[in-house]
């Protein structure tokens, strides 16, 4: 196996890990909305999700989350998150609770996480463009 090989392959199982994350949050209230379903469609081609893959992960949304050692991509993450949390615009607590321990898991402190999430969700409901979204979570830093 190459160098680059092995490169793509971890880059594949960050990006499946980070899609059935996502997969998981759409499954909190038990159903998936035609909204849901066309969100999970288009990012399962930006994280180049096969159609085998995409079957797999919906009928085992069991990948470990993979957290990216970059804080913009763990942001990304979070943006991708919180806007299938809102889409089907009626927050149920699962789906607030799997948020934030997802949130954790991709690297985020577990001391802010409430703020964190809440925030997210916030300009996500304003339906922030990910540049802004970006900007806007990274100055809560500062």
């Amino acid at each position: 196996m190459s160098f680059s090989d092995l490169f793509d392959s971890e880059f594949q199982q960050r990006n499946k890990g980070h899609f059935a994350s996502i997969v998981r949050v759409a499954f909190t209230d038990e159903i998936i909305s035609p909204e849901e379903k066309a969100f999970l469609d288009k990012l399962a081609v930006r994280l180049e999700i096969s159609a085998v893959e995409y079957e797999e992960i919906l009928e085992n949304p069991s990948y470990p989350i993979n957290p990216p050692y970059l804080h913009e991509q763990r942001i990304e993450r979070l943006y991708d998150l919180a806007r299938v949390v809102h889409v089907d615009h009626h927050l149920g607590d699962k789906q607030e609770v799997l948020l934030k321990k997802i949130g954790v898991g991709l690297g985020f402190n577990v001391d802010n996480i409430d703020y964190i999430v809440d925030k997210a969700l916030k300009l996500v409901d304003k339906k922030v463009d990910l540049d802004t979204f970006s900007v806007e979570m990274s100055n809560m830093n500062k």
